[in-house]
């Protein structure tokens, strides 16, 4: 897939005029850090769980992040009915299966919101997409035990299975889509050390999706922008505390001539 320094730019500008509104049933560790960064990028971000305005707080959204980091039976409740909302109204889902893979729960919830309403985008690590489609594979909690390079086929699998764009995160990101492939190298391994970049990912991903309908080609983008965004922070950061203010900013002030200077994709 061939995703254009003026395609990206193209999408981000329509973020910063519209600012889409991006429901959020998200967890409690990354709520306000994924707030800030849909934000910073100009989305408007809403963080609703009780089930009672699931369906009018879907009705005014231009897409849906469901993440399942910290789950009880009443926020799967509500991820369920705006799920089937998001559907009726056709906006998409971005789904991030946060853990699947370390608990049964956790497996068997996303699989369940999987066959509810197949999301537009999943994004997640290497082990757990693999866990979406293998019995056997495991998670180090919410760490993935696996390269993203590994999850691929599996990643082709679960595309085929239910027609969801997959993004599989790592030291390289890959996007796939029916027989395409994107692999996205932007990003900083000080990344890492900051909870919750994968969350802010699927947010900011669903950012995308709400102003370009090729789901695949949003996801590129938004994983290209998260990755520049981290390089240009770390240059000024001691640490993982500063990279999380200066990843802000860096979304913040994002130009076409940084998406230019920094974009690393193949495919």
């Amino acid at each position: 897939m061939k995703v254009s320094v003026s395609s990206i730019w193209s999408s981000v500008k329509e973020i910063r005029e519209n600012s889409p509104v991006i429901h959020n049933i998200t967890n409690y560790v990354v709520m306000n850090n994924s707030a800030n960064a849909l934000l910073a990028i100009g989305a408007s971000p809403v963080m609703a769980h009780a089930e009672e305005e699931m369906e009018e707080m879907v009705n005014i959204a231009g897409a849906l992040v469901i993440n399942i980091g910290t789950l009880s039976p009443h926020w799967i409740r509500a991820m369920l009915l705006a799920v089937d909302q998001a559907r009726k109204v056709n906006i998409p889902i971005i789904l991030d299966p946060v853990g699947a893979g370390a608990t049964a729960y956790r497996t068997i919830t996303a699989k369940e919101l999987i066959r509810e309403a197949p999301p537009a985008i999943i994004r997640g690590n290497a082990s757990e997409v693999m866990a979406l489609m293998e019995e056997d594979a495991k998670t180090k909690g919410v760490e993935s035990t696996a390269s993203s390079h590994s999850a691929v086929d599996i990643a082709h699998k679960l595309n085929k299975s239910c027609g969801s764009v997959v993004c599989v995160s790592g030291e390289t990101d890959y996007i796939i889509y029916g027989d395409d492939v994107t692999k996205v190298k932007n990003g900083h391994p000080m990344m890492t050390k900051v909870t919750g970049m994968g969350c802010i990912a699927t947010a900011i991903c669903g950012a995308f999706a709400s102003v370009n309908r090729a789901y695949a080609e949003a996801a590129v983008q938004a994983m290209a922008v998260m990755g520049i965004a981290g390089e240009i922070a770390v240059k000024n950061a001691a640490g993982p505390g500063m990279l999380q203010v200066r990843f802000l900013d860096a979304l913040y002030g994002l130009s076409e001539k940084d998406i230019k200077h920094y974009l690393k994709i193949e495919g």
